[in-house]
């Protein structure tokens, strides 16, 4: 959310269990939508900046992060919803 700027609204997290030979971890799924032109702006720097975003999890390693979805509407006002998906290890 601090990525976010404090302009996104929570919506939805999904988890799932996620295993390769020698990692394992999980999958996440999480929506936000932004709400307002000022919202929608902190959201496109948001898409823009996650990529390559350093990620602080303690015991974590964000081995993904993905943009899976974004609709923009205009009236009644600017609105941004947004998907995105992160792979996270552990980080033994």
């Amino acid at each position: 959310m601090a990525l976010a700027c404090g302009k996104a609204d929570f919506i939805r997290h999904t988890e799932t269990p996620w295993a390769s030979i020698t990692f394992s971890g999980a999958r996440h799924s999480i929506d936000l939508v932004f709400d307002g032109p000022v919202a929608v702006l902190a959201g496109e720097t948001f898409i823009a900046d996650l990529p390559t975003h350093e990620f602080a999890i303690p015991g974590q390693l964000v081995a993904d992060a993905d943009v899976r979805f974004v609709n923009h509407t205009i009236l009644p006002q600017p609105r941004m919803e947004v998907r995105i998906e992160l792979l996270l290890l552990l980080d033994a």
